[in-house]
């Protein structure tokens, strides 16, 4: 390290920003195709459900079935990957994904629908932990949080191309060789996945210490940090089984499962919300979505910002979600109302995406090395399940009803009740403060 403390947090900045121009463009474009390849079916179904002479029900089921596939080969990939590398893992499951996308434009009934969605789930499976485990080893606690804020902004950003993206092709391809506009969208969004995997497999890097774009200074003041991290932590779970035994991991797997069912009800359904209003064709849902989405990606940056300059968490993730919960709820009273509604799914947007750039800084530093691979998937797996309930949940009360909000005001509920969780159940300082958090401050 260097010789002063000055010159050791300029040398320290230079490499970590070395880092995270070489890594975290790329992560973020293969978290925006997973994105785009998990939610497309949203707006897709504006077409297929006539086609096919499905319902919301229907609809609300395949959509939800993801997470099944996702859930129940969640723990084995992710474990994989702390055996073989990302490298490995990712050339698999985002080649699997493109290819399932792809062939999800031949459906023709829900039986094609359910099956082709719970393959997409299972190739899927083990991204996203796998990710946020990918980057432990790279960031330091101090860092860790705007750099996952900086990778999951792919989700918002995916919205603000895929919006526009989706009902451009949905409406110019509509009948092109013979195929409607939702085959074209999952053949067009689907091909990418395949090309990017490929691609993470002579581009990343499994870790600091095999890097050949990194010199040998620069490895040490990696690996040296996160070593004296890791051994300053005051609380560490030393094996996956400690991680099963802890009863902080199951309230953490309960807040990720109420998000997740904000999650999914926010980019499944918003784009049913937006066309129900007077006037909006395919194209000007796409729009509107990927106006929203860019507001959501502006606000979520800048509550990363905030919450690693004060160094806090808890209460960052807290306010967001109570504001999305808020959200959920008021929007009955904008029903017919563009611009009120369009307010409101923004706000919403915000603090759902800000929850997830900042809830995974909670368990990855909470949880040591060698329980973080199987605590992170329990956390994601169980949580995971948000995703299959929410979505049947509402299209089953959109067919019983006629009407989404009474399944929104659930799902507000629910998340409210996980932010209370969160500032009662989990420490107040989760990531302990390393000697170099303080000279970061």
């Amino acid at each position: 390290m260097a010789s002063t403390p000055v010159v050791a947090l300029e040398s320290d900045r230079a490499v970590y920003r070395k880092i995270a121009w070489r890594i975290i463009p790329f992560l973020l474009l293969c978290y925006m195709l997973a994105t785009i390849d998990r939610f497309n079916i949203g707006f897709a179904k504006l077409q297929f459900l006539q086609d096919l002479g499905l319902n919301d029900a229907v609809y609300g089921l395949a959509a939800g079935i993801f997470s099944v596939g996702y859930v129940l080969f969640e723990v084995p990939s992710n474990l994989y990957l702390d055996k073989t590398g990302v490298r490995r893992t990712l050339l698999r499951i985002m080649v699997l994904w493109g290819v399932v996308t792809c062939l999800l434009m031949f459906a023709q009934n829900a039986t094609h629908l359910y099956v082709l969605r719970f393959l997409l789930g299972a190739a899927e499976a083990g991204f996203f932990p796998g990710i946020l485990l990918y980057l432990t080893y790279w960031f330091p606690d101090r860092l860790r949080g705007r750099m996952t804020s900086l990778f999951v902004v792919a989700v918002p950003v995916g919205g603000i191309i895929a919006g526009p993206l989706s009902g451009w092709i949905m409406e110019q391809l509509h009948g092109v060789g013979g195929y409607r506009g939702w085959q074209w969208l999952f053949l067009t969004e689907g091909a990418p996945a395949i090309l990017c995997g490929i691609a993470a497999y002579f581009y990343l890097s499994d870790g600091p210490a095999s890097a050949n774009w990194l010199n040998d200074d620069e490895k040490n003041i990696v690996l040296s940090e996160l070593e004296t991290e890791r051994a300053a932590r005051t609380t560490k779970s030393g094996s996956f089984q400690e991680a099963l035994r802890d009863p902080k991991v199951y309230v953490l797997a309960f807040i990720y499962f109420a998000y997740f069912c904000s999650l999914n009800t926010l980019l499944l359904w918003t784009p049913s919300v937006l066309k129900s209003m007077p006037g909006q064709t395919v194209s000007s849902v796409g729009w509107t979505s990927g106006a929203i989405s860019l507001v959501s990606t502006v606000g979520m940056l800048l509550v990363g910002y905030s919450s690693d300059r004060h160094m806090e968490r808890r209460w960052h993730i807290a306010l967001c979600g109570f504001a999305a919960s808020a959200s959920f709820l008021l929007l009955p009273l904008a029903a017919h109302h563009l611009m009120a509604t369009v307010v409101l799914l923004a706000i919403a947007s915000v603090g759902i995406f800000s929850v997830l750039g900042l809830f995974w800084t909670i368990p990855t530093g909470y949880l040591g090395r060698a329980a973080a691979a199987g605590g992170l998937a329990l956390i994601t797996s169980i949580g995971s399940f948000g995703g299959a309930v929410s979505p049947a949940l509402i299209g089953q009360i959109k067919v019983m009803t006629g009407s989404l909000y009474i399944g929104l005001g659930v799902i507000a509920v629910v998340l409210a009740v996980s932010m209370l969780s969160l500032l009662v159940c989990v420490p107040r300082a989760t990531p302990s403060r390393s000697a170099s958090q303080q000279r970061a401050r």
